[in-house]
């Protein structure tokens, strides 16, 4: 038994873009585990969750977080396929520090998207260099938080989603 996983996540919208269609065709297990994301928090961070859950539904940005990104990289000796963020990701760790009422973050979380997950894939330059070729988003645009759970190695599932760009009406 695996156990239980929970983190913070901002997911990529739409989710029918160039990322996915390249996650279902090089890394399908990963793409029928969770959609295409960024992981704002890991899980052991966010513990207790009620404290974390009780700042997230006070977070109110003025504009949706964006996060630039640049060419796709390889990790994980090769096996895996990631797209960085540019250097510049101040607004993300400021919303880190939010989200995890801190005002120095005990570790920092480098925004990154994955196309290919070394734990169910692999990688090799042939497929590498296809992946160069896809036109990919120099930047997306981020207004919700979710956290999601993981059960013994099965699909991620949202439990609960937080808006953080309002309305002043709201």
């Amino acid at each position: 038994m695996k156990g239980i996983r929970r983190q913070l996540t901002l997911f990529i919208k739409p989710p029918e873009g160039t990322i996915e269609k390249i996650r279902a065709r090089y890394n399908p297990k990963q793409y029928h585990l969770i959609p295409a994301h960024v992981t704002l928090c890991k899980e052991d961070e966010i513990e207790p969750i009620v404290k974390t859950i009780e700042r997230l539904a006070t977070i109110t940005l003025e504009a949706p977080l964006r996060i630039r990104f640049v060419q796709i990289e390889r990790f994980a000796a090769g096996k895996g396929v990631f797209i960085p963020s540019t250097e510049e990701y101040k607004a993300f760790q400021e919303l880190r520090k939010l989200v995890l009422g801190q005002t120095e973050l005990i570790r920092e979380q480098v925004p990154h998207i994955t196309l290919m997950h070394p734990r169910n894939s692999t990688c090799d330059d042939k497929t590498f260099e296809q992946l160069k070729r896809y036109d990919l988003p120099s930047e997306l645009e981020f207004d919700t938080i979710c956290l999601i759970e993981q059960i013994d190695g099965g699909v991620w599932t949202v439990l609960q989603e937080f808006k953080i760009v309002r309305n002043k009406a709201e």
